[in-house]
């Protein structure tokens, strides 16, 4: 922990030319690199425990079952361009990349939803003029969007992910959440739409008991039910029990197999979906086209900025140890969406919420008997789970890319051709739901419904007026509505500004209308583990953080009278802010974050 301190790569205390990033290029890679090249070998070695096998497991399916469900989307939505094979090479290409290679390999990358919407979004746009023009045209816009990768990770900004707090992360899981649930209903009604009424219902039947499986048997592994060791089984591998249940449901002889669902399309092994080269002819583009797709890599860049899921796979509520590599790792990014954009493969980029399943599927838990007395002197049992560390290695990373690439053989890709798409639309409702169950936007709204007495008195919550709550998540709601409403028009293309929009939102906008009080209590830093902050110039200062110091330094050099004014200064400012009361123009705040 001593050598975290002793950080030399800091932006924040320097002077002179030294405080800016853009004059030390690739000074943050640089020690990424060094901070982390001493625990590789221990990445290997540390991997030998039962949690990797458990974990390449769950990850391979919560990779490879949602990588599916959007190249049929992409299918869908491009002319058939996209197919199985280029979501097996892409997810493939982005594992063994960043298992090997990158400084924080609890890192997930591959295909999500989001890039579905943007691939399919530049379809419809381009289709006005020549559909010929989209293979090339994207792989300008992979172009462009893998140079601004390199440049903002030359130039240290990826420092600037230390500001994403609760507020925007909360935000952007609820809108990927959403995003997913829509897209399971979309599948499910292109069933209706094709076979009619009596697959459409087989096809819900099959996409809603994939749900209720997966959802029932991670729930059993948190729950009390059976012994530790089958909890902990069913929990690992819901996804693998309930992907091949719900396939063989839909193979069972009699009227079940009669019915005409959609399967899985069949491609051949390591070719593309389309009569094309691997390799796209992108040097043909015209120069006009060339430069229409800047401004659209440049979003691209934006998206994958937020989205990349080092900052969620390395969250407060993980024990991690070992450092990571923010600057480094976004760089490798753009090296991958280089390569697949010249073959013109989904880019993969950070599987959100998909990220911190990884991490989680390693942490080692601990199960406690928690007791609670009554008043009549009886007991009451229950569990608490209390994560004692996490296995950080990248052989469950690599082992997964190894995984895929067998996928993409031809005896695989014929038992691929067995599942029925159906059960890609649970997927999605799976995934969904996880980014908006645990989401901390659920959190507060159940707490608002939730009957007072019933509310635990160490609530956090309790310290706040409703309407101040209700105030905040308006903000909140407002910008996952609002990326959601863009997202499904043909200017969706843009929704990446909003998504990055919420970062200044919560550091210069909410500070003014919120005290800092509130803001402890209902926000904090999505990762505040000093080894994550490292490699971002360590813990922010928010604006209410300045403020405190300037409340601190004006006390010091007061008398004891003086000191007394200020303190019922500000219990009345806390106390209005309690009750709703405008402030005028008071923005003096005291506080700083909130500690995990």
């Amino acid at each position: 922990m001593e050598t975290i301190k002793d950080d030399p790569y800091d932006f924040d205390n320097q002077r002179g030319w030294r405080k800016y990033r853009v004059l030390r290029p690739g000074w943050g890679m640089y020690n990424d690199i060094e901070r982390r090249l001493p625990y590789y070998k221990s990445d290997i070695t540390d991997a030998w425990t039962y949690r990797t096998f458990a974990g390449t497991v769950r990850i391979y399916f919560v990779n490879l079952l949602p990588a599916l469900a959007f190249i049929l989307d992409m299918n869908h939505r491009t002319g058939g361009f996209y197919g199985v094979n280029e979501a097996l090479l892409s997810s493939a290409l982005a594992c063994m990349v960043f298992s090997i290679l990158n400084a924080q390999p609890l890192t997930v990358v591959g295909i999500t939803g989001l890039i579905s919407l943007f691939n399919y979004t530049i379809f419809d746009i381009i289709k006005r003029y020549d559909t010929a023009l989209y293979p090339r045209f994207l792989t300008w816009v992979a172009i462009w969007a893998a140079v601004f990768h390199w440049i903002f990770a030359i130039c240290n900004f990826c420092d600037y992910m230390r500001y994403v707090t609760e507020f925007s992360s909360q935000s952007f899981g609820a809108y990927v959440g959403i995003i997913y649930c829509i897209k399971g209903v979309e599948l499910l009604i292109g069933e209706f739409e094709s076979h009619g009424p009596r697959d459409g219902f087989m096809s819900v039947v099959i996409a809603l008991m994939f749900f209720f499986t997966v959802y029932v048997l991670e729930m059993v592994g948190n729950g009390i039910w059976f012994r530790p060791g089958v909890r902990g089984f069913l929990a690992d591998y819901a996804y693998p029990i309930a992907t091949i249940f719900w396939t063989g449901f839909a193979h069972f002889p009699g009227e079940l197999r009669a019915t005409n669902v959609t399967k899985l399309p069949h491609t051949r092994a390591f070719y593309p979906t389309v009569d094309r080269s691997w390799l796209i002819d992108f040097w043909n583009l015209e120069i006009k086209w060339i430069f229409v797709a800047l401004p659209i890599g440049f979003l691209l860049m934006l998206l994958f900025y937020y989205d990349h899921s080092s900052v969620t796979a390395q969250a407060k509520q993980f024990p991690l140890k070992k450092p990571g590599g923010f600057h480094w790792d976004f760089f490798l990014l753009g090296c991958t969406s280089f390569i697949a954009g010249i073959i013109d493969l989904p880019l993969p980029n950070g599987l959100v919420p998909q990220a911190p399943v990884h991490t989680d599927a390693l942490t080692i838990c601990k199960s406690e008997l928690k007791l609670q007395k009554t008043e009549d002197g009886k007991e009451i049992r229950g569990q608490r789970f209390v994560a004692e560390s996490v296995v950080e290695q990248r052989v469950s990373h690599f082992l997964m890319g190894l995984a895929i690439i067998g996928t993409m053989t031809g005896p695989l890709l014929v038992v691929l051709n067995l599942i029925p798409q159906a059960l890609f639309g649970g997927v999605f409702f799976v995934v969904g739901w996880g980014g908006l169950e645990g989401n901390g936007i659920m959190a507060k709204i159940l707490y608002l419904i939730r009957e007072p007495r019933f509310v635990q008195p160490d609530e956090p919550l309790l310290q706040l007026p409703k309407k101040r709550i209700l105030f905040y998540l308006f903000w909140q709601i407002f910008g996952i509505t609002a990326t959601v409403g863009v997202s499904q028009t043909i200017a969706g293309i843009g929704f990446p500004v909003l998504i990055i929009a919420l970062i200044p939102l919560r550091w210069k906008i909410l500070p003014m209308i919120f005290t800092a009080k509130e803001l402890r209590i209902m926000d904090a830093p999505t990762a505040d583990n000093e080894v994550v902050l490292a490699s971002l110039g360590g813990k922010p200062q928010m604006p209410e953080d300045k403020n405190d110091e300037i409340v601190e330094g004006k006390s010091s050099g007061t008398n004891q009278s003086s000191n007394e004014m200020i303190d019922r200064n500000e219990e009345d400012k806390w106390s209005a802010a309690e009750r709703g009361v405008p402030r005028g123009g008071m923005r003096e705040r005291a506080g700083a974050w909130k500690e995990a």
